[in-house]
């Protein structure tokens, strides 16, 4: 865990996320938090990385998407070398079967 983002306030920001209880509460819940551009810029990296992960090149993953090349090697300079919160996402998402509708063509598309 990196040190420098640890304190008081990122612990009440994670405290509050993990007591929400359902999907609209997390829509709710960010769109008081989040900008829009915010959200939608943290639900892509999280799709780049499910791409990523199953072997898209960053040239199509730029042309699914429309997300910068440094955005996407960002993602994958996590995914190598980063503290693991991808992968355990990704695998508790595989698990749980929400990735099995997603196809290595499969986009939540260009905004």
């Amino acid at each position: 865990m990196n040190e420098k983002l640890k304190d008081s306030d990122t612990d009440l920001l994670f405290a509050a996320i993990l007591s929400l209880k359902d999907i609209k509460e997390c829509y709710a819940f960010f769109e008081d938090i989040c900008t829009v551009a915010e959200l939608k810029s943290l639900a892509q990296r999280l799709h780049v990385a499910i791409m990523l992960r199953q072997g898209q090149t960053y040239t199509e993953i730029c042309e699914a998407t429309g997300v910068s090349t440094a955005t996407i090697s960002r993602v994958n300079r996590c995914l190598e070398y980063g503290a693991d919160g991808y992968i355990t996402v990704l695998d508790r998402l595989e698990a749980s079967g929400r990735l099995a509708g997603l196809t290595r063509n499969s986009s939540i598309g260009k905004e």
